[in-house]
């Protein structure tokens, strides 16, 4: 049986080469390593609630946007049962909304909390388990968790870096994820090297499109159902996301022609603004302007398919919040008891009766297109 040495037990050397510069393209640091104040949730939140937005629709608040057309937004079946298993990843992304990295080592699941998921997890409906990091791979329980929750007839997501795939224990990840009809999405921010090199840190593309490769040989990206290869784009500059299907024309011409690989299907996502891309909303001076874009583009047809009204999404330390992103600015679910629940105490009937928490942030899964974890929604 494949096995992961635990990242917290382990010395440098151990955490599955992360640290090693020829398999970590790094476009840049951590905010937690470098001590940045947009590390902490709260100062993230600080940051958005003071920008002047009193000349946007509804100054800028969501609750009175959603109001206004009428919604009140609260959660329709479970579906997505979303579970971030940590945050160590072999890379570090300028727009990285987790601030994911080979410093984070401490934020990872452990078997206790993971077993505790899967309790909950038989206590719904969910068809679908998102596993998420991070670089959720580096978890020493993953392979464990893809096991049972496959076991108990779920199609299972794996959220992937395509980079990961190359490091010398993850080799025959691939076949592996193949042989249990695992649904592999992957970042590709752009099909051209400069693009994708430049959000990600050089070497990446090169790295990613052997880690396709990879996947193309195990079966993924041929049009079978149960070997599924989605690819993920986020826009590089202080823009919403184009056209989910032209861009995946473009994409699949791109790669078949100059790569000869192939995927099954192309997500476009609006960059969220916090974490990483905020700072770099800050330092290009783009931060009002991109919120203003996002208040101004707001679309109520996105509203009945954003991820938090058919999704759960589980913390690496068995929190509960609506989505991922509220995930990572602290915003936790809250029971229609007032309690804010963890995993251990999970009640699906007390979390079906909430309302769904929401701050400014909200606004880049509704603008435009829409921005769900399955890419565009209207």
């Amino acid at each position: 049986m494949f096995e992961v040495k635990n990242p917290a037990n382990s010395s440098a050397s151990d955490h599955l080469d992360v640290n090693r510069p020829d398999r970590k393209p790094t476009a840049t640091t951590s905010l937690h390593r470098r001590r940045s104040p947009l590390a902490s949730p709260a100062y993230q939140l600080e940051t958005l609630h003071a920008l002047d937005l009193s000349h946007t629709p509804h100054q800028g608040n969501f609750d009175a946007t959603l109001a206004h057309h009428g919604w009140d937004l609260r959660p329709a079946a479970l579906e997505f049962f979303q579970i971030n298993v940590g945050k160590l990843c072999n890379m570090t992304c300028r727009h990285c909304h987790v601030d994911a990295g080979p410093d984070r080592t401490q934020e990872n699941m452990d078997r206790a909390t993971i077993d505790a998921c899967l309790h909950a997890l038989d206590q719904t409906d969910a068809h679908t388990v998102d596993i998420t990091g991070g670089a959720p791979e580096l978890n020493p329980h993953f392979r464990y968790l893809v096991e049972q929750c496959v076991a108990r007839g779920k199609q299972v997501i794996d959220r992937c870096n395509l980079t990961v795939l190359l490091l010398p224990r993850m080799q025959d990840l691939p076949e592996w994820l193949a042989e249990r009809g695992v649904e592999v999405v992957c970042s590709l921010p752009h099909y051209r090297k400069f693009n994708t090199d430049a959000q990600r840190g050089q070497g990446t593309f090169e790295q990613s499109i052997t880690a396709m490769q990879r996947l193309n040989a195990a079966g993924y990206g041929q049009g079978n159902p149960k070997r599924r290869l989605m690819l993920v784009s986020n826009p590089a500059g202080a823009f919403l996301a184009s056209s989910q299907s032209k861009m995946e024309q473009e994409w699949r011409m791109g790669l078949q022609k100059n790569h000869g690989v192939s995927f099954d299907r192309l997500i476009a996502l609006n960059n969220m603004p916090i974490s990483r891309y905020l700072e770099w909303l800050e330092q290009s001076g783009n931060v009002q302007q991109y919120m203003e874009r996002l208040v101004n583009a707001f679309n109520p047809a996105t509203v009945n398919g954003v991820m938090c009204r058919n999704t759960l999404s589980i913390s690496w330390d068995g929190r509960i919040f609506d989505c991922d992103f509220n995930q990572m600015l602290d915003l936790e679910t809250q029971s229609a008891d007032g309690t804010r629940p963890h995993i251990k105490d999970f009640d699906l009937q007390q979390l079906a009766q909430r309302r769904i928490v929401t701050d400014r942030h909200c606004f880049g899964c509704t603008a435009g297109a829409g921005s769900s974890c399955g890419g565009a929604i209207a």
